[in-house]
């Protein structure tokens, strides 16, 4: 395969992975493919914005903020929302582990 043909493929698998609604992990174990080459491939095939705005560096980590009127152990809890739509409600001291156990199944 040549590095075109290569590039045509990986760009294939990024479109059918966008308009999938799963996360990239789910999507490579569907198609068996390697998740590393997959966020290698969806960077180097990804336009980027070239602006000079404030360069985001990833983390692996979300920014927390409170919104207004939450409080502290408030009757609903913490409400995660994720990309694609889903969002994990009711979380608090007593069930946060249960967000670390589904985070790693996406």
């Amino acid at each position: 395969m040549t590095p075109t043909e290569r590039a045509q493929v990986w760009q294939q698998h990024i479109a059918d992975w966008e308009v999938s609604g799963v996360s990239g992990s789910a999507y490579c174990k569907q198609q068996s493919l390697v998740y590393h080459q997959f966020v290698y491939w969806r960077q180097k095939l990804t336009p980027t914005d070239d602006s000079p705005k404030q360069a985001q560096t990833v983390t692996g980590f979300a920014r927390v903020v409170s919104a207004p009127g939450a409080g502290i152990g408030g009757a609903d809890g913490l409400t995660v929302s994720l990309p694609g739509g889903v969002s994990i409600t009711g979380l608090h001291a007593g069930n946060i582990e249960l967000l670390g156990a589904v985070l790693r199944q996406l």
